[in-house]
């Protein structure tokens, strides 16, 4: 496959026993035991995914996740040994792609990997059809997955784009938050719809003049969110 993972984790056993299995898979791993090392080297190299754990030296994995996205949409999957809901909706929240609780199969992390990896890869091969989506001061760029207010570029996270582009190409239509986990996250992801809750929060966060009174993505009570055409 000849993917690049870099594997985040201050337990060497643990980053040893993944190491040595993501390279029967033909993949490239690079390791890094706290959140500063970790950092440099995702700004030093590109790569297709990170395995990122909650607790770490220097920066926590949420600290890390927080800075990666501030110049990266690359995948990051978050381990953590903490079951609480609140642990795994935060780090949902700081712009991680999934969460796996320790301890965990390997099975279990490489086939969250190559779901990711997958959905991805179908986002890149779509044909480019060139669609803009332009309502207000707001412009989507499907192509090349870029989004402005006015002049200025927002910084989406993969999934955030995916939300967005999915509800501004089907204009008024209402998707449940089951409908959105499904079709954004796939089936096999074992989130719940608070997921999608947070993204919409982010999402409005960074879209919207005023989040409490969004101007394009709506809440339709009961039901789910519509982008408002």
């Amino acid at each position: 496959m000849g993917r690049k993972v870099l594997v985040v984790d201050d337990e060497k056993l643990i980053v040893k026993g993944l190491r040595f299995s993501l390279e029967q898979d033909d993949m490239e791993v690079d390791c890094a035991y706290d959140g500063e090392e970790a950092l440099e080297m995702v700004k030093r190299k590109e790569y297709d995914m990170i395995l990122l754990d909650v607790m770490l030296p220097k920066y926590d994995g949420f600290e890390v996740c927080r800075q990666i996205r501030d110049f990266s949409d690359v995948p990051v999957i978050m381990l953590t040994a903490k079951g609480e809901d609140m642990d795994k909706i935060l780090g949902l929240e700081y712009g991680a792609d999934d969460y796996i609780t320790k301890p965990f199969n390997i099975l279990e992390v490489k086939a969250r990997m190559k779901a990711i990896m997958r959905r991805v890869a179908k986002k890149d091969g779509m044909s480019a059809s060139g669609k803009v989506v332009v309502k207000g001061d707001l412009k989507i760029d499907c192509e090349s997955r870029r989004v402005f207010s006015g002049d200025r570029e927002l910084n989406l996270t993969a999934k955030e784009f995916d939300l967005l582009e999915l509800l501004a190409m089907n204009p008024n239509k209402v998707y449940s938050r089951e409908s959105l986990l499904n079709i954004v996250w796939g089936y096999e992801y074992p989130g719940d719809a608070r997921t999608v809750d947070v993204h919409i929060r982010r999402l409005r966060e960074k879209i919207e003049v005023n989040p409490s009174d969004p101007k394009y993505v709506y809440t339709k009570w009961g039901v789910g969110y519509y982008f408002r055409g």
